[in-house]
């Protein structure tokens, strides 16, 4: 199995820009893919970023061109650079990571980003 821990999160204006990190407690040579997700009050969690091995990455439509995602492999971390935040972005975001062939399928204990209207 692998531990994530999440930093980062916090209350920031409208407009402002926060940077979330994720670190894993395992090689990223066993890591397939890392993402985010985040889960606002009263709705379902949904994915917002993923990057895999490869470098490819994908992203939710509310968040393109806003947010980008990154990985340094070296330090087995995942980072969410969040800019031109809305009230909306408002959620608990999570760290994950999947195996390889499902080897695992790790979250984060959430981090909360706050951006009041």
């Amino acid at each position: 199995q692998v531990q994530l821990e999440e930093s980062g999160g916090g209350l920031v204006k409208a407009g402002g820009s926060l940077r979330l990190s994720c670190a894993a407690s395992r090689s990223a040579l066993v890591i397939n893919s890392m993402g985010w997700y985040r889960q606002a009050p009263g709705k379902q969690r949904e994915v917002v970023a993923v990057i895999v091995s490869g470098g490819s990455t994908n992203y939710a439509d509310s968040v393109k061109g806003r947010f980008t995602i990154s990985r340094d492999n070296g330090k087995n971390t995942v980072y969410l650079q969040m800019n031109s935040l809305r009230p909306e972005d408002t959620a608990v975001y999570y760290c994950n990571a999947r195996g390889y062939k499902e080897a695992f399928n790790a979250w984060g204990q959430g981090t909360a980003v706050t951006v009041p209207s």
